[in-house]
């Protein structure tokens, strides 16, 4: 799909504001099967050593969710992937995802591994209170390069996130399925 490129640059106090401020919904379309955040590094390496994490835990994000639904608002994501799943992914699930969902997060799951991609070039994005959209450039290793503020009309990524939600299953029942 192809959106048009009017951008403005987003990061630190302006990208952490947008989870401040969002009203309603914020949402996000992940499309990767690793994301190498420098922050995750040190446990993404023990987690490769065996190192399993005791939850659940509590931090600004699980706050965040909490607070948002007590006040009516929602977060949620949906991961297009396909199995086996990366070491990356098995991580994900189990540091992040599985605490996140049971704070409240909704968290689905696209599984594309025995079908067609209904997605299939859309590139990873946020969107607050389907107005804002937030585009996440990586490299090819999973390497953020940028936040970018879209400028356009936002009709096409609600698009998206109508055809990710219907066409996924909650995470939780997603990992009992596959015994992850």
């Amino acid at each position: 799909m192809s959106f048009g490129r009017p951008f403005v640059f987003l990061d630190g106090d302006e990208w952490q504001a947008k989870f401040r401020e969002f009203r309603t919904e914020a949402w996000r379309l992940e499309t990767l099967p690793e994301y190498r955040m420098p922050q995750e590094a040190e446990e993404f390496q023990r987690f490769l050593a065996g190192e399993r994490f005791a939850g659940p835990f509590e931090d600004y994000w699980t706050g965040l969710i909490r607070q948002r639904k007590a006040v009516g608002g929602s977060i949620g994501r949906v991961h297009v992937l396909s199995r086996p799943l990366s070491d990356y992914l098995r991580f994900e699930f189990q540091r992040y995802y599985a605490h996140s969902a049971r704070a409240g997060e909704d968290i689905r799951i696209l599984d594309v591994t025995d079908r067609e991609n209904p997605l299939l070039g859309v590139q990873d994005f946020w969107i607050f209170d389907r107005d804002t959209v937030v585009l996440m450039n990586y490299e090819s290793d999973g390497r953020q390069i940028s936040r970018e503020v879209y400028e356009g009309d936002p009709d096409s990524f609600i698009d998206c996130q109508r055809i990710a939600v219907s066409e996924s299953i909650p995470f939780l029942e997603y990992v009992s399925r596959f015994d992850l």
